[in-house]
């Protein structure tokens, strides 16, 4: 008789001996490289192999590499070329030993069985081992899907350039997104392409064809990812690609790592084509395309019982209150409900035992079922990763958008400036900017480094000349004057209130006039009364100010290292006085600590520039500044302008912030990776309980696909529970948090209560996270469940 079972006889020596003589010639192999110094070289073709591009080939062409560099360099230090060579040999004969050592069992003797020429059994009958159609559906799906995402992002952010330079002007060079936007919109196209591409493989094959999943993603899908993570390493590749693909490369940037984004966006990609794969398999598993669930969900609802009002409200509760509490009033209330109706069942069992009996049994059977309790947890587990996640990004969000609000409060949105040398024409380059679509302000500007200096003590700053006309439509300094002062007193500066000996020299005895004598009281001789100088005016920050101990009114002096004046005893520092006009206050301790204002004339005296530095910009749409600064660069005719966003001037402050999120955001999501532990472990429970059902269902015909729906949409329902609960109380605690408020130490955090921020798109993607996972985690036990047997259920019946 032949038997069913595929037989393999393994001979361990041989397989032990072969990899121990294999490791020995990978060791060979690689010290030789190493030596000569040839890693560079063969390094492409072994990374090719390890991926079977290029296999036994691609391997002896990297070692035919090494002689010739060990003779060039002559460092080769284990002797000859021959040396090597027997490593590569060594590594060749190892594999051959595993081989040798591996084989299948002889066929037996005897003849055929009694069922030799029956009909094969449907399911096998219809079995195939693998599918090109659906390989290349799979990889080809994946590919195209990296190339829509690239080639949509780089269209939609850059847009389709005008050869007419006054509709370049004016209407901003054709059609064009902000890069984020456009990101969003590309990656939902490839995510669509990607599930349609699993569907359509899926339904061709009628099962999951995994074999041919893996291939198609490792082949087709890995060299997209693979090469923009080498293009960021690689100098010679970013001046090839860099260029053509800097749309996607400043997207990525975002993150302060490229490189986790490429591998993130390559994973979403294959999230979807995984979803398309399971959803076609469910859809055409049975060899039609099924899509009615009206069935499947009848089951499902009743067979878990998911949205039962008691597990919904006592889940609401653990999460809004906590656990304690919450379960100790439940047990409270459940031990008196059960002493209750134990002390009436007994004293019915005095007059009817058999009413007791009955009693007693519909007692036990309203207790709940270990299957129940596990369904509690799992719904409590998703609600409590979403509400922990909607809670910190929503804190983090907030934080992120405060400290956002303070920097473009401060600083602009833009920057036009010149690659040298300073702005002379600024007020025709003003002219033209006015014209570009987008922009909410302008105003010129120089900046520079300095020391200021007061009685009291000296620090090094930046101080920046304004214009007070128009900085007010560019950025919040003129509101964040305090005390009521305004930015107006630096066209008046005999206007500021002066005090300490400059008011002592200004005082004059009653009656007399300006030329009245004074007598001196160090010379000991008249003259006539002195007049408090009247000093440029100067606009500090709140701690700059405490740090000098200067207060509005008191002198300070400015010394500019970069510029010197001549004196008797030489060049000296370009120095001068100012008086303190304005203190302004914006939240941020580095602003406050180092910024000073001056009038932009002051500026140019002092400094000896001729225009401006460069022309500070608004724009409409925060997200699209790097966009517009890009057309304002078009209208003013290219080089030598250019054009810096905020996100550009402050890429390390906010990839880190949203860096940090993201893993915070990934870290928190574990929560509910756990949660889908539970589902699993729930969901093979009502396999193993309802083994029975299932047989019955197939008896009647309900095929494969249908017992996968009903499994499916019992993971699905725990999923969608819990996150609805999750959201609800995530949002309930972010209100509570922004209406009552945590008091934080501004001196500590520069806010005083922690911030809240409830971004929509950021909130749904945590429940939708959510349901995907327990979707992804209730794949398994539908397989399990929809591979049971009507024979095998019912055998015991």
């Amino acid at each position: 008789m032949h038997s069913a079972e595929r037989q393999t006889v393994h001979r361990w020596s041989l397989i032990w001996a072969g990899g121990l003589v294999a490791l020995v010639g990978l060791i060979l192999v690689g010290l030789s490289i190493s030596a000569s110094e040839a890693w560079a070289e063969v390094a492409s073709a072994l990374g090719l192999s390890l991926f079977g591009w290029g296999g036994v080939a691609q391997l002896v062409d990297g070692v035919m590499l090494l002689p010739a560099q060990a003779a060039a360099k002559q460092s080769l230090p284990l002797g000859s070329p021959g040396f090597l060579w027997s490593g590569a040999l060594a590594w060749l004969v190892g594999w051959g030993l595993i081989a040798s050592g591996i084989r299948r069992a002889p066929e037996p003797t005897e003849g055929p069985s009694p069922a030799a020429g029956a009909p094969l059994y449907p399911r096998l009958a219809r079995y195939r081992d693998f599918y090109w159609s659906t390989l290349a559906a799979y990889g080809g799906g994946i590919l195209l899907a990296e190339l829509v995402l690239v080639l949509l992002q780089t269209v939609l952010s850059s847009g389709v350039p005008s050869t007419d330079l006054s509709s370049a002007r004016d209407a901003g060079g054709g059609l064009s997104l902000p890069p984020t936007g456009a990101f969003a919109i590309a990656l939902v196209v490839a995510g669509l392409v990607a599930f349609i591409s699993g569907f359509v493989g899926a339904s061709r094959a009628q099962r999951l064809a995994l074999p041919e999943a893996t291939i198609g993603v490792l082949y087709l899908g890995l060299p997209v990812p693979i090469l923009l993570t080498l293009m960021e390493r690689i100098p010679s590749l970013q001046l090839a690609l860099g260029y053509r693909l800097r749309e996607v490369t400043y997207v990525a940037g975002l993150l302060g790592r490229p490189e986790l984004a490429y591998w993130l966006t390559f994973t979403g990609l294959v999230l979807a084509l995984v979803l398309g794969i399971n959803t076609g398999f469910i859809a055409a598993g049975s060899g039609r395309v099924d899509l009615k669930l009206g069935f499947e969900l009848f089951v499902a609802r009743r067979h878990v019982a998911v949205f039962r009002p008691s597990l919904l409200l006592g889940t609401l509760a653990v999460l809004m209150f906590g656990i304690i509490p919450p379960l100790l009033v439940y047990f409270i209330i459940r031990a008196a409900e059960a002493a209750v109706e134990k002390t009436r069942i007994r004293s019915l069992g005095l007059s009817d035992p058999l009413a007791a009996s009955e009693a007693l049994h519909k007692l036990k059977l309203r207790e709940q079922s270990p299957t129940m309790m596990m369904t509690a947890l799992s719904v409590g587990g998703v609600g409590v990763g979403v509400m922990a996640l909607i809670i910190v990004l929503s804190v983090m969000s907030g934080f992120e958008a405060d400290l956002q609000q303070k920097i473009l409060g401060t600083n602009a949105h833009a920057v036009v400036s010149r690659y040298a040398g300073d702005l002379p024409e600024y007020p025709k380059v003003m002219e033209t900017i006015r014209k570009v679509p987008g922009i909410a302000g302008q105003t010129p500007f120089i900046i520079n480094q300095v020391m200021i200096a007061s009685e009291g003590n000296v620090d090094g700053v930046i101080i920046k000349g304004i214009d007070p006309k128009t900085v007010g439509d560019v950025t919040d300094l003129p509101r964040n004057i305090l005390g009521g002062g305004s930015l107006d007193i630096l066209y008046t500066p005999e206007k500021i209130l002066s005090r300490g000996g400059d008011e002592e020299e200004a005082e004059t005895p009653a009656g007399e006039g300006d030329g009245a004598p004074a007598e001196d009281d160090i010379i000991r001789r008249t003259g006539p009364a002195k007049k408090t100088p009247v000093l440029p005016g100067i606009v500090i920050g709140r701690e700059l100010a405490a740090s000098l101990r200067v207060v509005v009114g008191d002198r300070v002096n400015v010394v500019s290292p970069l510029g010197t004046e001549l004196s008797p005893s030489g060049p000296v520092p370009k120095n001068r006085a100012y008086r303190v006009a304005a203190i302004f206050y914006s939240g941020m301790y580095e602003y406050d600590s180092k910024f000073v204002y001056i009038l932009l004339k002051e500026a140019q005296d002092f400094f000896g520039v001729q225009g401006a530095s460069g022309i500070e910009l608004k724009v409409l749409d925060i997200d699209d500044a790097r966009r517009i600064a890009g057309q304002v660069v078009k209208a003013l005719g290219g080089y030598p302008y250019r054009a810096r966003d905020w996100g550009e001037m402050n890429k390390n402050l906010f990839s880190a912030l949203r860096l940090e999120k993201l893993v915070m955001g990934i870290i928190l999501s574990i929560i509910i990776i756990v949660a889908a532990g539970l589902i699993v472990a729930t969901v093979i429970m009502l396999v193993l309980e309802k083994r029975k059902e299932i047989s019955v269902l197939k008896a009647l015909g309900v095929p494969d696909g249908g017992i996968v729906k009903i499994f499916l949409a019992e993971g699905l329902q725990i999923g969608v529970a819990g996150g609805l609960l999750g959201l609800f109380s995530g949002l309930s605690w972010c209100l509570f948090i922004e209406k009552v408020g945590i008091k934080l130490d501004p001196e500590v955090y520069y806010i005083p209560a922690l911030p809240v921020r409830v971004e929509p798109l950021q909130t749904a993607l945590a429940v939708v996270i959510a349901v995907l996972v327990t979707y992804l985690a209730s794949i398994y036990p539908a397989l399990k469940a929809s591979s049971v047997e009507p024979v095998e259920g019912l055998k015991a019946e």
